[in-house]
């Protein structure tokens, strides 16, 4: 039976990604569309407008902004 070598390619360190499994940082205020972090703000305004964008195109969806310093969750209508 014939054998055939074959040649391993080197590795670049330069050119390998690094997989990071860490969860990314999030700002203090968090978008949440049914109890499900959707994005996250640095301010309570900027977290609001989005959520009432959300809001109004689909009004049966559960919206509300958390604010991780205080631990307090402001449902929007």
């Amino acid at each position: 039976m014939a054998t055939i070598s074959v040649k391993k390619p080197e590795k670049q360190t330069d050119e390998i990604m690094r997989v990071d499994q860490r969860r990314p940082a999030l700002d203090r205020f968090r978008l949440q569309v049914d109890s499900q972090t959707k994005a996250s703000f640095a301010t309570l305004e900027a977290a609001e407008k989005v959520g009432k964008e959300i809001k109004a195109a689909h009004p049966v969806v559960r919206v509300s902004v958390y604010d991780a310093e205080k631990h307090e969750k402001k449902l929007l209508e």
